[in-house]
């Protein structure tokens, strides 16, 4: 007993030793870091991130949340320094980065963290790039920005995580800041106490709750471009010397004790800080809805396509997620586009009724087919033990299908499709681009853009990949 005691006092002295001056040992991470120490691998990670995000942005730039943003943009701000990705319109670097995050997350299809439960894109790319255009900044120093600010971003919320989003914050939200701060921060080049600062203002504009999933709230699309936004303003603010606190994240009234009730996994937070970067760890999304029962989507479309049997044949649906999956997401009503996005039940019954989920199956006249709202009373979510046992680290599911000839049917997913342990490929990110942005600006557009992406730390100006301002025929 006596030597399992000194085992526990040895652990919770070294906890302590991490905690004491996380703060600024993040800050000096990124002030420190330098692009030639960056292993060719996070570079290609770095670009697979970049034309995901692409994707993202000129696909969501026509939702109703982002026409609205930029309308009032455009009425209200003549600074013009920084595009709007797809649009052709110029605003100031905070506005533009807004609308751009805003953008990314229009079809809740852009890149996501699964130990952090947080969608990085759209918080770090708009303020990077924002704020390299107007900086006239090089390609070199646009990587090393988005590959920290996604390392800050990442690290935070996974060290959090679940225990933010127990309290109801979205950790999108609340994390991208202090990733957006210290992205705009490395393109500055400030040194490490400015960049403390900065990390110090993010925690002040660190806001986002979950309260959007009860009536889906379109609120939620705004919180990228927020994040974006007001972690950019942090970064400049602290190069015109504005202080933060210098222990935003430890101190007795911080960022975590506020947040997430103290209850930080410490270690996660600096795990192989410098050696290894969070960018290389992100998940890409191959279905425009929530992640959480991505998992359960690919188990219904493998067993659809091993039995062939269709929506009729279905007598009963169970699926088994973990409970941050389940709480908020098990509704069976799509009121709106986000309902039907957050919905478990929702995704589903597209999948069961046409083997495939995709951003068009979204729409009032495909979710109001008799089949699809027939479907939606036949699907049931419960809490899977074994879901909930391996959650954060795995974000599986349980699919159990009862058919009306008798038949029990069964699958378990414990790494959907688009995880690291199982990739979607460069091909598969090309495809997904080609897809979903061709509509939007052409086909000769859609080439040059993937050859500018997969070269952009060869480009001379790297501004250029964001002239895709409109519609390009041939």
């Amino acid at each position: 007993m006596l030597e399992e005691n000194n085992v526990m006092n040895r652990a919770d002295t070294g906890i302590q030793e991490l905690s004491q001056g996380a703060s600024r040992r993040l800050a000096a991470h990124v002030a420190a870091t330098r692009y030639e120490s960056l292993a060719p691998e996070v570079i290609h990670a770095f670009k697979r991130a970049l034309l995901d995000f692409l994707t993202c942005a000129v696909a969501g730039g026509a939702m109703p949340v982002s026409r609205a943003l930029l309308s009032y943009y455009e009425e209200n701000d003549a600074t013009r320094s920084a595009t709007v990705i797809g649009s052709g319109v110029k605003l100031s670097a905070p506005n533009a980065a807004l609308v751009n995050g805003a953008n990314t997350h229009g079809l809740d299809f852009d890149d996501g963290h699964t130990h952090g439960s947080a969608h990085p894109a759209g918080a770090i790319f708009p303020a990077v790039l924002a704020a390299a255009e107007q900086r006239g900044a090089d390609a070199k120093a646009i990587v090393l920005a988005a590959v920290l600010g996604y390392d800050v971003m990442l690290r935070i919320a996974a060290a959090m995580h679940p225990n933010s989003a127990r309290r109801g914050f979205h950790n999108t939200a609340i994390a991208g800041v202090f990733g957006a701060a210290a992205a705009v921060a490395s393109l500055l080049k400030l040194d490490a106490r400015q960049v403390g600062h900065a990390l110090g203002l993010a925690g002040s504009f660190a806001g986002g709750t979950r309260e959007y999933l009860d009536e889906g709230a379109e609120v939620k699309r705004i919180h990228p471009g927020k994040a974006a936004r007001d972690g950019l303003l942090c970064a400049e603010f602290a190069r015109r010397g504005i202080t933060g606190p210098s222990k935003i994240l430890e101190g007795r009234y911080g960022f975590f004790r506020t947040h997430a009730d103290g209850e930080i996994k410490w270690v996660r937070l600096f795990e192989g800080l410098g050696q290894r970067f969070e960018i290389s760890d992100v998940y890409f999304k191959p279905y425009p809805c929530c992640r959480h029962y991505h998992a359960v989507i690919d188990g219904i479309c493998a067993l659809r396509e091993q039995h062939g049997f269709s929506a009729e044949d279905v007598a009963h649906v169970d699926l088994g997620i973990y409970a941050v999956g389940v709480n908020g997401h098990d509704h069976k009503h799509c009121d709106n586009l986000l309902d039907a996005q957050m919905s478990a039940p929702c995704a589903a019954a597209l999948a069961l009724a046409d083997g495939k989920v995709a951003a068009s199956q979204f729409l009032p006249e495909s979710l109001n087919r008799p089949e699809i709202q027939a479907l939606l009373k036949r699907i049931d979510t419960h809490i899977d033990e074994e879901c909930e046992r391996i959650y954060p680290g795995r974000r599986s599911g349980a699919v159990h299908i009862a058919l009306r000839d008798g038949r029990k049917l069964e699958v378990r997913v414990l790494d959907p499709k688009g995880e690291v342990a199982n990739p979607l490929s460069d091909a598969d990110l090309e495809h997904k681009f080609i897809a979903n942005c061709e509509p939007v600006i052409g086909r000769l557009r859609c080439e040059r853009l993937l050859g500018q992406v997969w070269r952009f730390d060869e480009l001379a100006e790297a501004g250029e990949i964001l002239h895709i301002d409109g519609y390009e025929t041939g």
